[in-house]
């Protein structure tokens, strides 16, 4: 793929991109519903039950975690859960929208913490290797009670 004229992208950084632009890998259509399933499945287990033995199944040897306010590791996810469990007991995830892209898995999600309070819209990004969760980004804004939009963040 070669840069636009007076592009200031490079030959060299533009090398081994498909037609889309993307860097991920062709991955059989089969593969990426597998990986979106074992995404699925994961929340499930771990941010819905809270059940780290549950979601550790599908976690890869390493976990990458990405969130600024979350511990790395395997071990830090189950941290996390831990603390779920005791500040957000009651916490309910609901998947709105899902999309697998090569290794990567992309959920919108409806989180509500505590019973009655205003959703949180999130989007959590995976990257798999072999099937397993390896890589986790995520970024997420608290709903207001109305939008300037009049449109729903889901």
């Amino acid at each position: 793929m070669a840069p636009l004229p007076g592009s200031a992208i490079s030959a060299a950084a533009t090398e081994g991109l498909g037609a889309s632009g993307s860097v991920a890998p062709a991955v059989s259509a089969a593969q990426l519903a597998a990986n979106k399933q074992a995404v699925l499945a994961f929340y499930e287990a771990g941010l819905n039950r809270k059940d780290f033995a549950a979601a550790r199944q599908y976690l890869g040897d390493k976990y990458i975690q990405h969130n600024p306010n979350a511990p790395d590791g395997i071990e830090g996810f189950g941290k996390f859960l831990e603390f779920l469990r005791k500040n957000q007991p009651d916490s309910h995830s609901d998947i709105v929208r899902a999309f697998a892209d090569g290794d990567f898995v992309i959920l919108h999600v409806r989180k509500v913490p505590h019973p009655g309070d205003l959703p949180i819209a999130i989007v959590d990004i995976f990257r798999l290797d072999k099937g397993k969760i390896v890589e986790h980004w995520d970024v997420s804004q608290q709903t207001p009670a109305k939008t300037v939009s009049g449109n729903s963040m889901f």
